[in-house]
C-alpha cells in the first residue's frame, strides 16, 4: 500500500505534463488520433468488424476535441510568455508603470524603474524566448526563463541605437498570477558587461 501511494505525486505530476503537451502542442496529438482512428476505420472496412468502426469513430472524435481542450486550458509556460509579450509591448510604449508592474519585488521594481526611465525606447521586441522552465518542485511555483530582446532606444547621448540582449527572468506564482523577483540583462554572448545590472541568476 506504501508502494502505491509513492507513486501517486509521480503519476501526477506525469498526468499533468501530458495535459500540459495536449494544450500547447495540440497539432501532433490530433494528427497521432487522426491516424489511428482512420487505420480502424480501414480495418473495419478490410474485416468488417465493426468494434474496429466504433473505436476507430472514437479516435476521429477526439481530435475536434483536443483542439477545444487546446483552445481552453492555458499552461503555466503560456500564461509567463504572454505576459513576457506584454510587458515588451509596455517597454515598447514607455509605459513604466505598467511594465513594470509584473515586478513583485519592490527592490527589484525600484531597479527596472530606474533602468526603464533612463532611455526612450522606439522599439522592444522579443527575438526568441529560449526557455521557459517550470519549477513544480518550489513553493511557490516558481519559473526560470531566458530570452533574447532587440530594443532601440534614445539617451544618455546616443540617437535611437539598437541594442539586443539576453534577458534571465525569474517568475514566482502567487495564486493565479505571475511575478518577477529577479531579473539580469546581459550581452547576447558571455558574461555581465558594463550595462548590466548587478542581480545574477544562478
Amino acid at each position: 500500500m506504501s508502494g502505491l501511494a509513492a507513486d501517486r505525486p509521480g503519476d501526477f505530476r506525469y498526468t499533468v505534463a501530458m495535459v500540459e503537451m495536449l494544450a500547447e502542442q495540440p497539432i501532433p496529438t490530433a494528427v497521432m488520433l487522426a491516424a489511428i482512428g482512420l487505420a480502424l476505420v480501414y480495418g473495419y472496412a478490410q474485416t468488417g468488424k465493426k468494434a474496429a468502426a466504433g473505436i476507430g469513430c472514437v479516435f476521429l472524435l477526439l481530435v475536434p476535441i483536443t483542439f477545444a481542450i487546446a483552445e481552453a486550458w492555458e499552461t503555466d509556460r503560456e500564461q509567463v510568455e504572454a505576459l513576457i509579450y506584454r510587458t515588451a509591448d509596455a517597454v515598447e510604449r514607455n509605459d513604466v508603470d505598467a511594465a513594470v508592474r509584473i515586478i513583485g519585488d519592490e527592490q527589484v521594481r525600484a531597479m527596472a524603474v530606474n533602468e526603464l526611465n533612463r532611455f526612450e525606447f522606439h522599439v522592444a521586441d522579443v527575438h526568441r524566448i529560449r526557455r521557459i522552465d517550470i519549477i513544480e518542485d518550489a513553493f511557490p511555483t516558481e519559473a526560470d526563463v531566458d530570452l533574447s530582446v532587440k530594443v532601440d532606444v534614445s539617451g544618455r547621448g546616443i540617437q535611437r541605437v539598437r541594442v539586443p540582449r539576453r534577458l534571465l527572468l525569474r517568475l514566482q506564482k502567487r495564486d493565479d498570477d505571475w511575478f518577477v523577483i529577479e531579473y539580469q540583462h546581459l550581452p547576447l554572448i558571455g558574461g555581465p558587461d558594463n550595462f548590466s545590472n548587478n542581480t545574477i541568476i544562478r
